[in-house]
């Protein structure tokens, strides 16, 4: 018993990674395989904050930084699940209420609203200087509610 038990937390520990072209046109490829590895890692429940933060941190790249690639981790554990993308651009993410009538700029702030927890990881010396930043995002599991 103890063996199987063992196994299934192996599984379920596995990371998901994937190299990215920046490319709005793949987002939807990118979101469906996001959503299938969620599914099949028992996450399930987190599928449309997933897929909003996912979209948003990729498209962020696309406006914001300038790199042509990215990475895109999943790494799932038993307390809490992280997406992090990494790029080689040293600007950060900005939280912005923005304007009902902007059509964009309010990304971010549907992450923080969508997410436990988010912030950046500075690659290089923190300074700017070197190889860019991890932007992730963390959700925790909710407590399953049982009824009376």
């Amino acid at each position: 018993m103890e063996e199987a038990m063992i196994l299934v937390s192996e599984t379920a520990m596995q990371q998901y990674r994937q190299e990215l072209s920046v490319d709005p046109q793949s987002l939807g490829h990118v979101r469906n395989a996001v959503l299938a590895y969620l599914r099949d890692c028992g996450w399930g429940e987190l599928d449309d904050a997933a897929s909003l933060c996912v979209t948003e941190l990729l498209s962020n790249v696309w406006r914001h930084a300038d790199s042509d690639t990215c990475v895109l981790r999943i790494q799932p554990s038993v307390c809490a699940l992280r997406i992090v993308v990494s790029d080689d651009s040293p600007q950060l993410p900005v939280v912005r209420a923005g304007d009902a009538s902007s059509e964009s700029g309010r990304g971010m702030l549907l992450v923080s609203k969508a997410a436990d927890d988010w912030g950046v990881t500075m690659n290089g010396d923190g300074f700017g200087n070197g190889t860019g930043k991890d932007v992730w995002v963390e959700f925790r599991p909710q407590p399953k509610r049982v009824a009376a």
